[in-house]
């Protein structure tokens, strides 16, 4: 039996090691300009251009053409999108399954909606190839994967809004908060997949302290961690410090965001995806 994952580029993962894997881009676009969310993105300079630029910019999920083919022809393929509350890449690939489906009524496929975005998305391929890896059938891996999701969470710490809201994903007023001099937001991916802002912290160590604060609260107890930043490595390690101190044997990786997170968190952004208490049923 051949398995296979592919997720969207909301995943920071271009690789993994003993099982089949594909990242589908997303797109990043301004008015003059594409950005193909892939290995040969030049981030930093995304980045930078995008403080120039003063136009409209935007993003564009895989097609279900893009999904399809990175199905190919496996025995059992999951696909993992960011939350579909955020993106249309969850319907696409949907689609997509069902094309599958038709085209090959003797294999199997399943679209996991994370919920979630970025390093939280990370955990779900992880899971699943701990779980192919174990030889595990579809029905058990479809059934493990969905629990695995409600334990898993995401908290973010921004220094600017500014892209979020001007793509609808948080308001206006909340993006402003940010943009004042020394506030950073803190906050999560809530139960229905959507950004919800919790704190305003003066100051990025008070805005680390308050990640691993909720981190606590919502009964992390020395699982996986994985730590995305958007040129921001000061900021992820020294969370990494915050969470060894309690839990020196805790799975912790530092991730460098892929293009999609680095244009939503922007320059400074951090996202920590964690396992920890079951969410919801």
């Amino acid at each position: 039996m051949t398995y296979k994952i592919v997720s969207d580029s909301s995943c920071n993962r271009f690789s993994l090691e003993n099982i089949a894997f594909e990242n589908v881009p997303m797109k990043i676009r301004t008015d003059n300009k594409e950005y193909v969310d892939d290995t040969n993105l030049d981030k930093a300079a995304m980045m930078n251009d995008l403080l120039k630029y003063k136009g409209k910019s935007g993003t564009a999920c895989p097609s279900v053409g893009e999904w399809l083919d990175a199905f190919g022809e496996n025995d059992v393929v999951f696909g993992v999108t960011i939350t579909s509350n955020l993106s249309g890449s969850y319907n696409a690939a949907v689609d997509a399954m069902h094309l599958f489906a038709e085209n090959h009524p003797d294999k199997h496929c399943h679209i996991v909606d994370t919920l979630t975005a970025g390093p939280e998305q990370d955990l779900c391929v992880e899971k699943l190839q701990e779980l192919m890896l174990e030889g595990k059938s579809f029905e058990d891996i479809r059934s493990e994967i969905s629990e695995y999701i409600k334990s898993t969470h995401l908290l973010f710490s921004l220094e600017s809004l500014k892209n979020l809201a001007n793509n609808g994903r948080t308001s206006q007023v909340v993006a402003a908060m940010a943009g004042i001099l020394g506030i950073r937001l803190v906050g999560k991916a809530s139960d229905h997949g959507t950004l919800e802002p919790m704190h305003k912290c003066r100051g990025e160590k008070k805005a680390l302290e308050t990640i691993y604060k909720e981190m606590q609260l919502n009964g992390y107890a020395g699982g996986r961690v994985r730590i995305g930043h958007s040129l921001n490595l000061n900021a992820a390690e020294t969370l990494k410090i915050m969470i060894l101190k309690d839990h020196p044997n805790a799975d912790i990786t530092i991730i460098d965001h892929a293009g999609l997170c680095c244009f939503y968190s922007e320059k400074g952004g951090v996202l920590v995806g964690y396992e920890g208490a079951k969410k919801f049923d």
